[in-house]
């Protein structure tokens, strides 16, 4: 049975291009705004089973809150339709539905109230939704004195103590401590187990693998995949890596006429120029030295791969044309998040496994018999310095692989856990 169903639906904002602040400015231009149209959903089709949980993934401003407001019903699609078949709750935002002027106890009943409950109902559940925020202490203050944390709180619990059929939760989880955070996960799974539908917007991929069953992504408001949570994960981590690339390629056609008119002035055998330039920064300058032409991940067959599954061996390759090199060089491999914290980077001065003697042309390989890391999209980037410890080349994002973890399991590396029990006779 459908819960949610969702059919074409696209939403417009009309944005203005000029305020005028004044009557006179207004009387002056006849009252009208100029202004342009920003369309943040673009005709969206998607169903929601129920009894299901469905992530919503996408970056800010992909139009994954503007999504949940319509079907909530607090904005109208400009086309399209939104059928919902059941009771509806709604944590979209910190505080939403609360008045800063009146009590937590006030609150309560008003948010209550507003999805449709009537006093005595609300006199029955008054004493769980306190002892579930967590709140006794405070309940007859003004909210506008409480917390993020304390916001967070009153609202999810009025939400999940109304019986909803249908739970739609925007980035809430994120908001309070981390018991907090763990009490509400708790209580999803509860509504999970007893059939309820969800709807959660969350930028945490570790909750869509752990919790949903279903996810979508939305890209620029349009709906770029639908269906099994592992692949939603994927198709969302490809849209954060592409618009890396596209934005750190956007950073470098800006600076490239700077940098090459500093390489220019430069002679080739200068070493002064590597010393100068050769400080952690990329530069047209130290390529004269070694360019890398090609990035080549490959699984323990051989094969050409972009993704791997936790635990596989991995081979990175990057090809690479070099001039005025004459002597043996020592490597830095690291792998990093999409965060730049760095996952794995090799010590400068070990001999054994970082030092190369390099061709004219050829390719640097670095061989991972087992893969320790989980789920995730990783960064390679290569580093290249002589004796003097002189960079010779230094270059992030050469290119990106995923890791992908068909398991439950969270955290960043794989290990073997086995529990084993011991009985004291």
């Amino acid at each position: 049975m459908i819960s949610v169903s969702i059919e074409g639906v696209s939403k417009r904002f009309r944005l203005p291009d000029q305020r005028f602040n004044s009557l006179k400015e207004r009387v002056m231009h006849f009252g009208k705004v100029p202004y342009h149209e920003f369309w943040a959903l673009k005709d969206i089709d998607l169903e929601i089973q129920e009894g299901t949980t469905t992530g919503l993934l996408g970056r800010n401003g992909s139009g994954k809150s503007t999504l949940l407001k319509c079907i909530a019903g607090i904005l109208q699609p400009t086309n399209g339709q939104i059928v919902v078949k059941g009771r509806l709750a709604s944590m979209l935002e910190l505080g939403s539905g609360f008045h800063p002027d009146l009590s937590g106890r006030d609150n309560v009943y008003l948010n209550a109230s507003l999805l449709g409950f009537t006093k005595k109902d609300i006199d029955i559940r008054f004493d769980s939704i306190v002892e579930f925020a967590e709140l006794s202490e405070f309940i007859d203050s003004q909210v506008k004195h409480y917390s993020s944390g304390m916001y967070a709180r009153l609202g999810f619990a009025v939400a999940v103590n109304v019986d909803p059929d249908i739970l739609l939760v925007d980035e809430v989880l994120a908001v309070g401590d981390e018991a907090f955070q763990n009490k509400c996960m708790d209580r999803i799974k509860q509504f999970q187990a007893e059939g309820r539908t969800i709807i959660l917007v969350t930028h945490g991929t570790d909750q869509v693998r752990q919790v949903c069953d279903y996810a979508a992504v939305l890209s620029k408001g349009n709906l770029v995949y639908k269906g099994d949570s592992l692949e939603s994960i994927r198709s969302y981590r490809d849209i954060l890596v592409n618009d890396a690339n596209s934005e750190e390629a956007a950073h470098v056609a800006a600076s490239t006429e700077t940098t090459a008119d500093t390489a220019d002035k430069i002679p080739e055998d200068s070493e002064h120029s590597r010393l100068d330039l050769g400080n952690g920064k990329s530069s047209s300058a130290l390529e004269r030295y070694v360019e890398v032409t090609s990035v080549t991940f490959r699984n323990k067959m051989g094969e050409k791969i972009n993704s791997i599954p936790s635990g596989e061996s991995l081979s990175v390759e990057f090809g690479y044309n070099s001039k005025n090199i004459n002597e043996d060089l020592f490597s830095v491999f690291s792998i990093y998040t999409v965060r730049g914290e760095t996952v794995y980077q090799n010590y400068l001065r070990d001999e054994l496994y970082s030092i190369l003697a390099l061709g004219e042309k050829g390719t640097i390989k670095f061989d991972i018999e087992q893969l320790p890391l989980l789920d995730g999209t990783f960064k390679v980037s290569l580093g290249l310095y002589d004796s003097q410890n002189r960079c010779v080349f230094l270059r992030d994002s050469l290119d990106s692989f995923s890791v992908t973890n068909p398991t439950k399991n969270t955290g960043f590396v794989n290990i073997i856990v086995k529990p084993v029990v011991e009985i004291d006779s």
